[in-house]
């Protein structure tokens, strides 16, 4: 029994460890996002809200019931209940009721009351979805930035190996009379520079990873880290296509525009509610009432057969004069529509014109990548034929540091070229409908 506790206590050990070293895929980030995020929830809730309306637009047609009773004790001078004459009583008297009624006909606002709740409940989830493609995109986002940065300090640690191993050989040189000791110190100088900037490149590590983490809800800041996956090949993917036709398909799946169609329905059915106002009420009713006093001899439930009573009919109200209220309603409602279509050609607009940005960024960004690779590769050359002569004594370390630099900043500028090229691939592919979960990296 002993050895199975020590078992179990090793194997739970080793289960926190693993928990607290996890590195998150983008995926995990992403999914994991998508089910915590606040607004999300909130989101989620107002959905929920959109079926209670509907459920209170379809109760609109259910007639109502009341029921109830009514205990009371008069002294002194009242009318006797049983004689119909005024005495000087004391009495106990009990009467009750239930009455039913139903709308017949409100000018069909209640029809409409329906109508209005289902396309709410439309718009509301449209809004859920672009809010999920939105929190994906800036979790996406933070998480290119976090590869980033762990990127660019590989680069920079990498290079400093370098210039540790440069250190032993100058000083070999400088001690062989081959090289001045300035050079010697300017390799050192090299060094301490370099250690600066991994020291800067680990905090922006932290840093972005912290923000992650937040826009993750993950509290454990500490142990929080992303897996490095391996992002090498960029697939141009939807930025092949031509722009019109992204624009085509977009206005076919995006949200935004969707949110902005469902407005103006909205718009127009609260319109024709507004009108209903016109149109007279018909209602019908039901009523039944009985009573009871303890002045007649009578038993209890007789007297509530003998004093019972039914009252029934129709009711139509017209609408006649009501200081302007409903024409006013109606003109309110009308200028809500047309305020709704210029918002939902605003919105069509605002696509093309963003969809036709995200293009340009996207050509601009691969353009920015193929230039930076280009670059590298000519810093890499000129780098390594420096080193040589470096090497041997026939440069100086300023120089040989000039192009060292030269050609860690080639480096930076390839991953900076990438990631900013892979997330403006990964815009254009929710703008032509990817779902958010289905983003390829």
């Amino acid at each position: 029994m002993k050895k199975l506790v020590i078992l179990l206590f090793f194997l739970s050990l080793g289960f926190q460890i693993n928990a607290q070293n996890k590195q998150w895929t983008l995926k995990e980030c992403v999914v994991h996002a998508l089910s915590n995020n606040i607004s999300i929830k909130q989101s989620t809730l107002n959905i929920d809200l959109t079926e209670i309306d509907k459920s209170d637009a379809i109760g609109n047609f259910l007639p109502t019931i009341n029921a109830g009773p009514t205990i009371s004790k008069n002294t002194g001078l009242s009318f006797n209940p049983v004689t119909n004459q005024p005495e000087t009583i004391t009495a106990l008297n009990l009467s009750g009721g239930i009455n039913v009624g139903y709308t017949i006909f409100d000018g069909l606002r209640n029809f409409r009351q329906v109508q209005r709740a289902e396309i709410s409940k439309l718009a509301s989830q449209y809004r859920l979805v672009k809010m999920r493609d939105d929190i994906a995109l800036f979790v996406a986002n933070g998480y290119l930035q976090v590869l980033l940065n762990k990127a660019n300090l590989d680069v920079i640690e990498i290079q400093n190996a370098v210039t540790l191993e440069q250190i032993d050989r100058v000083n070999e040189l400088v001690a062989a009379g081959v090289l001045p000791k300035g050079d010697l110190l300017e390799i050192k100088a090299t060094d301490a520079r370099e250690k600066q900037s991994i020291a800067v490149q680990e905090n922006l590590v932290r840093i972005s990873l912290i923000s992650l983490a937040q826009l993750l809800l993950v509290k454990d800041y500490e142990t929080f880290d992303i897996e490095d996956e391996g992002f090498d090949l960029v697939d141009p993917g939807i930025s092949a296509n031509p722009v019109d036709e992204i624009i085509g398909v977009a206005k076919e799946n995006r949200t935004e525009v969707k949110i902005a169609e469902k407005n103006v329905e909205l718009a127009s059915k609260d319109l024709q509610i507004a009108k209903g106002g016109f149109y007279p009420t018909l209602s019908a009713f039901f009523g039944y009432n009985t009573r009871f006093t303890d002045l007649d001899e009578e038993v209890f439930f007789t007297q509530l057969y003998l004093n019972d009573g039914i009252n029934y009919g129709l009711s139509l109200n017209i609408p006649v004069l009501n200081g302007f209220g409903v024409r006013n309603n109606v003109r309110r409602n009308k200028i809500n529509v047309k305020s709704r279509e210029y918002e939902l050609e605003q919105a069509e607009l605002d696509l093309e014109s963003n969809i036709y940005q995200a293009y340009v960024d996207a050509q601009g960004a691969r353009k920015a990548y193929e230039a930076s690779l280009a670059s590298l590769e000519s810093q890499e050359l000129a780098y390594q034929y420096a080193k040589d002569r470096f090497d041997v004594g026939l440069t100086n370390s300023f120089d040989f540091s000039q192009s060292k630099l030269r050609y860690d900043n080639a480096l930076i500028d390839v991953n900076r070229g990438k990631y900013d090229y892979i997330f403006k691939i990964k815009v254009l592919e929710l703008y032509f409908g990817v779902p958010a979960m289905e983003l390829k990296f």
